[in-house]
């Protein structure tokens, strides 16, 4: 099975992955466009869901409340955070766009025992990770330090020429506080659109050993090992991150390979 999901080139849902398509237990995520005035259900009964407003103003209904008018960026590359809703259970929700719109929706087994919220793009850390040509820009829209029970999502802009996810790191051994086991998704956009990225996934024995060429709107599923980006000149890259897994803590292991560089 490949881990790269095509993005629809028409219609309302970009991508759809789901822990049966992805084969694994936790992480879910779906993209949506929409146009002015046009709305998209949602129903996933028994997972907690974090909508995240990538382009657009939206509304955003569900049993647990409603939200009005989010967003603010006109594009994922406007130098800003979003806004976004956590929903403690996804039955039932509906969205409805202002003007044309992006959304991603993440998802992941929960119990519908936290409150529903909106996440203020004021509340979220944003910070520069790396330095020379591995210069990125990060987002932490639902880090672990906020309330979830297994999902964490964050959004990276990575400039043109530079690498990301980079040097390559693996989550996917359950032994907290040297590393966690986390299923994730990249949800890839490129600037200008017609650009393309390229992403490996790998592990330590290459029984794992895939390299992708992304377009804007591929997603690629990250089930295990190490899981590197690299944006050619010319293109800016962003990603949006899922990662779920049985301990909600991002604990990471370097590929010893190509570690030494950070102690330079």
């Amino acid at each position: 099975m490949s881990l790269l999901v095509k993005a629809a080139k028409a219609g309302s849902t970009i991508v759809d992955v789901t822990p049966a398509s992805a084969r694994w237990h936790y992480v879910g995520f779906r993209a949506h466009r929409f146009a002015p005035g046009e709305r998209v259900a949602i129903a996933m009964p028994r997972l907690e869901v974090c909508i995240v407003v990538l382009a657009g103003h939206v509304d955003v209904r569900s049993p647990h409340g409603e939200w009005k008018d989010l967003g603010d960026r006109a594009s994922v590359f406007d130098d800003r955070a979003p806004w976004a809703v956590y929903l403690p259970d996804g039955a039932g929700i509906e969205v409805i766009a202002h003007d044309a719109a992006e959304i991603g929706v993440a998802s992941a087994p929960g119990g519908g025992r936290l409150p529903a919220r909106v996440i203020e793009p004021s509340t979220m850390k944003r910070t520069v990770r790396g330095q020379g040509s591995n210069t990125r820009y990060v987002t932490d829209i639902l880090p672990e330090s906020e309330p979830a029970e297994h999902l964490l999502v964050v959004e990276v802009r990575t400039p043109p020429g530079h690498s990301s996810s980079y040097p390559p790191h693996k989550h996917d051994t359950d032994a907290a506080p040297v590393e966690t086991q986390l299923e994730e998704t990249y949800y890839h956009r490129l600037s200008p659109p017609q650009g393309f990225a390229f992403q490996r996934v790998y592990t330590d024995d290459r029984s794992l050993d895939e390299s992708l060429a992304v377009e804007d709107r591929d997603v690629v599923m990250v089930p295990r090992g190490y899981h590197p980006v690299v944006v050619p000149h010319g293109y800016e890259s962003y990603y949006l991150n899922v990662m779920a897994g049985p301990t909600r803590k991002w604990h990471f292991h370097n590929d010893p390979a190509h570690e030494w560089m950070l102690k330079r």
